[in-house]
C-alpha cells in the first residue's frame, strides 16, 4: 500500500499508474458511417486504386497538351471541341490531333487526352471551336489513376481514432465496416452526506451532485460510456459495496469527492480492501489537485478524485482521460493545445504544477491567455474558460506578457 499523501509530481505520478494500462482486448465491427470517434483495432490497408480512373480536377476542356504548347493571349491555339465528357459515364469521347472534349471537375479524361485547360484559360470561337490562350502541360489538372491512395498503400494504422475525414477516406474505398475496440466503460461514484440529486431542491448544507454527471460528460468526450452511480454517504460498508459493484459493470471506477481531507483515508481503505495491487499514488503535487488517488485493482484503473468541481474536472483531464485513452486501444491521446501571451501574472509556487482556468481572446493578430481566477470549489470558473493554463513545477509563477501552454477543452 502506499504511504498515504506522499505527495509525487504528476509526471512522477503517471509513471505509477501506466505501466497497469493496458489495451481492452474486446473488439467488435461496426458501420464505417458510425464510426465517428472509435478506436481501429486493425491496420487498414487501401483495397483498391484511388481514383481507380484518371479523372479531371478542374472545369475546362481535356486536350492533348502539345496541341497547346506556346498558346498566348496573343497568339492562342485553335481546338475544335468533338464533345463532352458526361459525368458519371465512361468517356466516350476520343481526341484526334486538334481536339478537345468538354469535361468537369471530377470526370473522367477522355480517350487521347493527357492534360486539362481550365475553362479561365480558354475563349469559345463558336459552338465547335475554342481558344486556348495558356498553354498546358502534361498531366496538368488531371488526377491520376491511385494518386489519392494507391492499392496496398497503409491507410490508417491500429490505435487511430476515427475523425470525419477518415469516415470518407474509408467509404471512398469501399470500406463500409470496421474493427474497432469495444468502449471503455467507466463508472463515477458521487460520495458524500452533502449531496442530493440534480433535481431536488436542497436545503440547508446541502449541494446537488454536479460532478458526477460533468465527469461524465468527460468520460464520454474522451470516446468512454458512462455510468454514474447513486451517491453514496460517508459510510464504509456502503461505500465498498458500491465500489465492489462499480468494479464488476467498468473497466474504470472513479470516486467523486472520495479524497477530501475528511473522507479520503476512507476512500483508501476502501481501494486496499478490494484487491491488488491497491493504492499506488496518493497525493500529488498539484493546485488544484493535491489529494488525488490514482489506485489499481486487477487490472482495472480506479481513481479518487477532489470534491472540488475545478479540481475534479482539472485531475480527471490529467490523469482519467489519457488513462481511457489507453484502455481504449488508442496510439496517441488527442491532445488541443495553443500557445497564449498571459495578460496577468499567475502566482506559483515552485515544486508544484498549477492549472490555471483562461479565457482566450484574440487581440492585434496574438492569442491572449485572460487567467479566470477562483477557488477550485467554484464551478463558473471553468465555465467562463476556453481551457488551462499550465505553471511547471520549476517555475515560482509566470508573469504577464509570458508565452503560457494553453490546454484547450
Amino acid at each position: 500500500m502506499a504511504d498515504l499523501f506522499t505527495v509525487l509530481t504528476p509526471r512522477e505520478a503517471w509513471s505509477k499508474l501506466e505501466p497497469h494500462l493496458h489495451p481492452m482486448d474486446r473488439l467488435e465491427a461496426v458501420a464505417t458511417a458510425e464510426a465517428l470517434g472509435r478506436v481501429l483495432a486493425e491496420d487498414t490497408r487501401a483495397p483498391t486504386d484511388l481514383p481507380h480512373f484518371p479523372r479531371s480536377a478542374m472545369d475546362g476542356y481535356a486536350v492533348r497538351a502539345e496541341d497547346t504548347h506556346g498558346a498566348t493571349e496573343g497568339l492562342p491555339a485553335y481546338l475544335k471541341v468533338v464533345g463532352e465528357v458526361l459525368m458519371g459515364k465512361p468517356a466516350a469521347v476520343k481526341l484526334s490531333p486538334g481536339e478537345a472534349a468538354l469535361i468537369h471537375t471530377g470526370g473522367m479524361l477522355a480517350v487521347g487526352a493527357d492534360a486539362v485547360v481550365m475553362v479561365e484559360n480558354t475563349r469559345s470561337v463558336d459552338a465547335s471551336m475554342i481558344e486556348v490562350v495558356r498553354p498546358a502541360a502534361k498531366g496538368e489538372n488531371v488526377i491520376q489513376i491511385g494518386e489519392d491512395m494507391a492499392k496496398g498503400d497503409a491507410l490508417l494504422p491500429r490505435g487511430s481514432i476515427l475523425r470525419p475525414q477518415d469516415i470518407g477516406s474509408l467509404l471512398s474505398l469501399g470500406i463500409t465496416r470496421v474493427s474497432v475496440f469495444q468502449k471503455v466503460k467507466v463508472a463515477l461514484i458521487p460520495t458524500g452526506d452533502e449531496l442530493v440529486p440534480p433535481e431536488t431542491e436542497p436545503g440547508p448544507g446541502q449541494i446537488r451532485n454536479t460532478n458526477a454527471f460533468a465527469l461524465a460528460s468527460m468520460a464520454a468526450k474522451a470516446g468512454a460510456i458512462p455510468v454514474v452511480m447513486d451517491i453514496v454517504r460517508d459510510n464504509y460498508e456502503s461505500l465498498r459495496a458500491t465500489a465492489q459493484k462499480a468494479l464488476e459493470m467498468a473497466d474504470v471506477v472513479v470516486f467523486s469527492a472520495g479524497s477530501s481531507v475528511s473522507t479520503r483515508d476512507m476512500t483508501s481503505r476502501v481501494i486496499e480492501s478490494l484487491g491488488k495491487p491497491g493504492v499506488l499514488v496518493h497525493g500529488v503535487s498539484l493546485r488544484p489537485g493535491k489529494p488525488t488517488i490514482l489506485a489499481v485493482v486487477g487490472r482495472k484503473p480506479v481513481f479518487g478524485l477532489p470534491g472540488n468541481p475545478a479540481s475534479a474536472m482539472i485531475t480527471f483531464g490529467i490523469f482519467v482521460t489519457p488513462a481511457i485513452y489507453r484502455l481504449s486501444g488508442c496510439s496517441q491521446a488527442q491532445r488541443f493545445a495553443l500557445k497564449a501571451k498571459l495578460t496577468r501574472n499567475i502566482p506559483s509556487a515552485t515544486g508544484r504544477e498549477d492549472y490555471v482556468p483562461v479565457k482566450i481572446e484574440e487581440k492585434d493578430g496574438e492569442l491572449h491567455a485572460e487567467p479566470v481566477f477562483g477557488k477550485s470549489n467554484l464551478l463558473f470558473a471553468m465555465i467562463r474558460a476556453d481551457g488551462l493554463a499550465r505553471v511547471p513545477l520549476d517555475k515560482g509563477g509566470m508573469a504577464a506578457g509570458e508565452s503560457v501552454e494553453i490546454t484547450l477543452f
